[in-house]
């Protein structure tokens, strides 16, 4: 018997069977409960965890946000909120399609039933044309998202991926490389376990960043706090990469999910050229990207929505998302 569980992280203590599932599946750390919780807390719109079993064993686990507050009408999102270009879900391993379809239907069930009557039904976001069958139907509507950029890593070192580029793009990375690694007033550290970063400092750069550069229509997600960003940069399987002035002034940070195989660049800010930042930080970011990727081993690196043409001009794919609108009445 298929049951399912929602739970609020803000005031829900973590099932005792999470932690040994997030380990097997090898999530990345916004998977983590205390992460969710932190989130959470954080913002207007709590970020749920709909747990999915089986004679009490983990099948599958959703996130998702309630997309407006009151009592009024509201969508379920069901998207990792950071982890942008992939699904809100994961399922345990050797779960054939039909298995799925039906764990999916039982979490719509539960999480309409948990919102109640004013649930207008669920917005899955992030899908890949793979996942999409999982979520089709009769009276379910798919449409195409921003897509994803990924760089599948087929190289020995970082010089074979700069070999990959155009002659321009290859000299002028090579040549911003140099100029910052001898620039004696320049700070880089990309290094995980960041335990020397101030939370409010990072999370007000990242907000000025966005506001300018990243919003999205129909942006539904929390604001990043101080709160989650230094419990974000203080874990091992986190590096961060800064740039700081000789006199200590952030210039440049950004976060990397660190994974085995398919790591996701997450967040990027800066201080702009013209407020006393340095120029092409962002370009330098990937070098170092690269670099962590091709001495993990990784199979890929995702680097997430917007930008297509610079991405993939650094070398990515663009990889096609959908999302699929699932009215309540069909739900389940």
């Amino acid at each position: 018997m298929i049951t399912v569980d929602v739970l609020d992280p803000r005031v829900d203590p973590e099932p005792p069977d999470w932690a040994g599932f997030v380990a097997a599946q090898q999530l990345l750390a916004p998977w983590d409960y205390g992460l969710l919780a932190v989130e959470s807390a954080g913002g207007p719109r709590p970020v749920l965890l709909a747990l999915v079993r089986r004679d009490r064993v983990v099948l599958a686990a959703l996130t998702v946000l309630v997309a407006r507050r009151g009592r009024g009408p509201r969508w379920v999102e069901v998207f990792q909120q950071w982890i942008s270009g992939v699904p809100g879900w994961v399922f345990a391993e050797g779960l054939d399609v039909v298995e799925r379809k039906e764990i999916l239907r039982a979490a719509e069930r539960a999480l309409c039933r948990y919102v109640g009557l004013s649930c207008l039904g669920l917005v899955y976001w992030h899908l890949s044309p793979a996942d999409v069958p999982l979520v089709a139907g009769f009276g379910r509507f798919v449409r195409p998202a921003a897509g994803t950029a990924v760089l599948d890593n087929t190289f020995a070192s970082t010089g074979e991926w700069l070999a990959a580029l155009s002659r321009n793009r290859r000299a002028s990375l090579r040549k911003l490389r140099r100029q910052l690694a001898g620039d004696p007033n320049l700070v880089i550290r990309f290094e995980p376990a960041r335990h020397d970063l101030d939370g409010a400092e990072l999370a007000a750069m990242l907000g000025a960043h966005q506001d300018k550069y990243h919003r999205y229509r129909h942006d539904s997600r929390n604001p990043v706090t101080a709160e989650y960003l230094s419990a974000l940069v203080s874990r091992p399987d986190v590096r961060t990469m800064t740039y700081h002035d000789a006199d200590g002034t952030l210039l440049a940070f950004s976060t990397l999910l660190d994974h085995p195989a398919h790591l996701l660049s997450q967040h990027f800010a800066a201080v702009p050229a013209g407020d006393g930042g340095r120029g092409h930080l962002y370009f330098d970011l990937y070098t170092h990207l690269v670099d962590h990727l091709v001495e993990r081993g990784g199979k890929s690196l995702s680097v997430g929505r917007g930008m297509d043409e610079v991405k993939t001009r650094l070398g990515f794919r663009i990889e096609p998302l959908r999302l699929a609108i699932v009215p309540r009445v069909v739900a389940g």
